[in-house]
């Protein structure tokens, strides 16, 4: 099943941030597509049989915690 989910980010300020996030994103098994907002530092992530556990994780792992 098809779902969306958004985390606040905080720390994201730069393109390379915006990269790190995205890849470690998409790393996580059943991510389909990742949508980095720098402005508003909002990442939506879309996908099927999304583990927010390890969504959470790869974005720490990136070096950034969900707001």
């Amino acid at each position: 099943m098809a779902a969306r989910v958004t985390y606040s980010v905080p720390g994201m300020h730069c393109e390379h941030c915006v990269r790190a996030v995205s890849e470690e994103l998409s790393a996580v098994p059943g991510v389909e597509d990742v949508d980095v907002d720098l402005g508003t530092k909002q990442v939506t992530v879309m996908g099927t049989d999304l583990d927010d556990a390890r969504l959470r994780a790869a974005i720490a792992e990136a070096g950034y915690e969900v707001g």
